[in-house]
């Protein structure tokens, strides 16, 4: 039973090797997030904690201006982002994760957040991971044999995580969660369980390491009805505010992209700045500034005292936004941290909210806890990462049964929203996924087309007749026109050939292709009009080349001739 086990998850012939490798990229994975940990923490992030407001507040802003410096000039121009660089290359027909950028961008994820940035140490962990697990593989090929490369990267992002929660349970299921919406990636499991675990007792084991505080989740006493209905509650708030903060994130991600370094950095530090100021104003801390920890503590230090509801849902707009601004300004890390904390916040609302309407007469402790798995559920999709999550740092309390709850809720509410912009929905099949390849691994380029003017004469007898085709693009200096046909000739008298030009048979109506689209765009365009060719043009109308759908159906041959794989 435990051989036809492990068979199903490993292919077969490699399980030893495999789960060696897996112990050893655990333990690797875990010196990289102490040091990464022990620089972020220790060496930056401390070091401002005795420092005037005025420094505080104006940190930020180096922070970003360092960690645009270090991507762009040490790293060669890497992008910001972290662990979506672990989802897209879990969905490449060849992941690759470059070793040598990992000290790039830890030392920018360092950067970001040691300076007060309100991103979490997780991304840079989950990259250094999962590009770990990258290249021992590569390194090993011939000793691992082929096919080893998604296990091995599924494997060090669960490291990754693993170690910089201390949860090896949740950077097992987080790693092979966060890929898919709805849909998990069973042949890793194996492999990620043992790098999970190596790199936990790796991360711990190291004496300058000093374990993340602040989550003091304990919830010990038995769970109460009405605390399961306010699961409910909270799942669906949670639903709706996770929905609304991922499309803040990624439109976030889409001005970076769009703004100069310049003006990011700018907008961006006097943002987190001003926000920390006004944090200090209401709340006697700077609770904008880093990761969020300090924030789960004070919501801690308040069980029992007056807090006003207007000061929570404040405090839980500011962290939003910091996190928001903080992406939006180029911040590389992660946003695990940052959703929980907001899950937190939201949690201790709700149970405010209930305390105020005399429906909390207990007191509950367990709010906090619920808003943290379902906040993270909605905004990440990963609802079992999220349980174990609370799992794990409640000891197994009595909570994990409204958390699955709360978790569960969410996720419908939420519906398709996520943080991450590499994330698809589900695992899919062999012609599934050939469809969500980008047009271009279906694009000619090196086609024939005719000018407008041409007659139809010159258009049958030397395309239609001299090079058999039956569709031609009309071109005029290089703007795309629309479509020739022969079938639109018949409608000619053959006296008329010689006095007619393309483009009055032309069909000038016929859309063209984008090289953004997938493959699945191009068949729903080709459908629409009824035609088996279609045109692909830039944003300003230039002929770039065709898509013809017999290629798209002998895709396979293609990848095949250029040494690709599905």
């Amino acid at each position: 039973m435990a051989v036809r086990l492990v068979s199903w998850l490993l292919p077969e012939g490699r399980v030893l090797r495999v789960l060696a490798l897996s112990l050893l990229l655990g333990v690797l994975v875990g010196v990289i997030v102490a040091i990464f940990e022990w620089v972020t923490i220790e060496l930056v992030a401390h070091e401002l904690d005795d420092r005037s407001l005025a420094v505080i507040a104006a940190a930020p802003m180096v922070g970003l201006a360092l960690t645009w410096l270090v991507l762009r000039y040490v790293g060669g121009g890497l992008s910001n982002s972290t662990s979506d660089e672990y989802i897209r290359a879990f969905h490449s027909r060849s992941p690759e994760l470059r070793m040598r950028d990992v000290p790039v961008r830890l030392l920018a994820g360092a950067s970001t957040i040691g300076f007060g940035g309100a991103v979490g140490l997780e991304g840079p962990s989950i990259y250094a991971g999962a590009a770990s697990g990258l290249a021992l593989q590569k390194r090993l090929t011939t000793w691992l044999g082929p096919g080893g490369a998604q296990m091995l990267l599924t494997a060090g992002a669960a490291a990754g995580v693993s170690a910089v929660f201390q949860a090896p349970a949740t950077g097992v299921v987080f790693a092979l969660e966060a890929p898919y919406r709805d849909d998990i990636a069973h042949r890793a499991l194996l492999p990620s369980l043992l790098a999970s675990a190596a790199s936990y007792v790796t991360f711990v084991s190291i004496p300058f390491v000093h374990p993340a505080g602040g989550l003091n989740l304990a919830y010990e006493r038995q769970i109460e009805a009405g605390e399961l209905l306010g699961a409910v509650l909270i799942g669906l708030g949670a639903g709706l505010g996770g929905r609304f903060f991922a499309r803040g994130i990624r439109a976030a991600k889409a001005q970076a992209k769009q703004q100069s370094a310049g003006v990011r950095i700018v907008v961006g530090g006097i943002g987190l700045g001003a926000l920390a100021i006004v944090s200090d104003r209401f709340f006697g801390s700077p609770l904008t500034i880093g990761s969020g920890t300090a924030v789960i503590e004070w919501v801690d230090s308040i069980e029992g005292l007056e807090t006003g509801l207007g000061l929570l849902i404040f405090l839980f707009v500011l962290r939003a936004l910091a996190t928001m601004v903080t992406v939006g300004a180029g911040g590389t890390g992660g946003l695990f941290i940052p959703l929980a904390v907001l899950g937190v916040l939201f949690g201790r609302v709700v149970g405010s909210g209930l305390d105020l309407a005399g429906l909390d007469e207990s007191g509950s402790q367990i709010w906090p806890i619920l808003g943290l798995a379902a906040f993270l559920a909605a905004g990440y999709r990963t609802p079992l990462a999220a349980v174990v999550f609370v799992a794990e740092w409640t000891r197994g309390g009595p909570a994990v049964v409204p958390a699955l709850i709360a978790a569960a809720v969410s996720q419908v509410v939420a519906g398709n929203a996520s943080v991450s912009t590499g994330q698809i929905t589900e695992r899919l099949g062999h012609l599934e996924r050939r469809f969500t390849l980008p047009l271009t691994s279906a694009l000619a380029t090196d086609v024939f087309t005719v000018p407008p003017d041409a007659t139809v004469g010159e258009f049958v007898f030397v395309h239609a007749l001299g090079r058999r085709v039956t569709v031609v693009p009309v071109v005029d200096q290089g703007r795309y026109v629309g479509m020739c046909t022969v079938a639109a000739t018949s409608e000619l008298d053959r006296e008329a050939w010689e006095t007619t030009t393309v483009l009055d048979i032309a069909d000038v109506g016929m859309a063209s292709a984008r090289p953004s689209w997938t493959l699945r765009d191009a068949l729903v365009a080709m459908e629409e009009q009824h035609t088996e060719l279609l045109a692909v043009t830039d944003e300003s109308g230039y002929f770039i080349g065709v898509v013809d759908r017999a290629d798209i159906v002998r895709l396979d041959e293609i990848l095949d001739e250029t040494g690709s794989t599905m």
